[in-house]
């Protein structure tokens, strides 16, 4: 969590101490949206996908002019949530998180 935001951050983190599959997206993703890849990767590998991915649906958003657009296929759900289930679980395995 960023020390000027409000909030208690991660709740998963705050209960547990165990850090959740997300954590440090947020910080990820905003990295890669500044052009800050390596950075991004840094927090969490998740990031820079995820900034495309806001890039894509805002454009598509934008073109439909409706906030959810229409026509976006579901497969990828289960995909990229196993993906990230994997990557969580081998930072565990390697307690590879950063410092924030």
């Amino acid at each position: 969590m960023h020390p000027g935001l409000p909030g208690l951050g991660c709740p998963l983190r705050t209960l547990t101490g165990v850090p959740c599959p997300t954590c440090f997206l947020t910080r990820a993703t905003g990295a890669a949206l500044t052009g800050d890849l390596s950075g991004s990767l840094q927090w969490h590998l998740f990031g820079p996908i995820t900034a495309l991915g806001l890039v894509l649906w805002s454009g598509l958003a934008l073109y439909q002019r409706r906030l959810i657009p229409t026509g976006l296929p579901l497969w990828p759900i289960p995909i990229v949530g196993g993906a990230l289930i994997s990557y969580w679980l081998l930072r565990l395995g390697t307690n590879s998180w950063p410092s924030g």
